[in-house]
């Protein structure tokens, strides 16, 4: 992941400067995004592609987590994804594991598991999810930062 003064010494002869949108910082093309610890440092975010993320699903290797609501998750979801909406995350993760696995009929996500994936509709509610996982000690979680419109628009190609 590129840092914001990668980006900047990137952009020194372009035309374009650097560009921060809250956690998403852009500039000649290129993005990268912070999660704060709860200390208050950031430090970049790993984040999925659509071709990463279909890979992981092909090969039955991801724990994909849908932080949408329940109404957006009906409408339309990615194949084998869980739905968590963000509201109700943290609790959950929290959850004891077979209580976890009861409530949503899949194994309870361990802190050292480097498989886990969270996704919305655009990315910004699974970077909030995210940065609740990382707080709780799931530090190698990772996001799908295209969400969901970024997976019907590959689907449909």
């Amino acid at each position: 992941m590129l840092s914001f003064q990668v980006l900047r010494r990137l952009c020194l002869f372009g035309v374009t400067k650097p560009v921060c949108h809250g956690r998403v910082i852009s500039a000649c093309g290129l993005k990268t995004s912070t999660v704060n610890h709860s200390h208050g440092q950031p430090y970049p975010v790993s984040v999925v592609t659509y071709e990463q993320l279909k890979a992981m699903l092909a090969n039955h290797s991801v724990q994909l987590f849908d932080v949408r609501n329940p109404d957006e998750f009906q409408a339309g979801r990615i194949p084998d994804s869980i739905n968590i909406p963000l509201g109700q995350l943290e609790e959950s993760l929290k959850l004891p594991p077979q209580q976890f696995q009861l409530q949503f009929k899949v194994k309870a996500p361990q802190k050292e598991d480097d498989n886990i994936v969270f996704h919305c509709r655009s990315g910004k509610r699974s970077l909030s999810a995210l940065e609740i996982a990382h707080r709780l000690g799931f530090s190698k979680a990772r996001h799908y930062a295209g969400g969901y419109i970024d997976w019907e628009e590959h689907e449909k190609k």
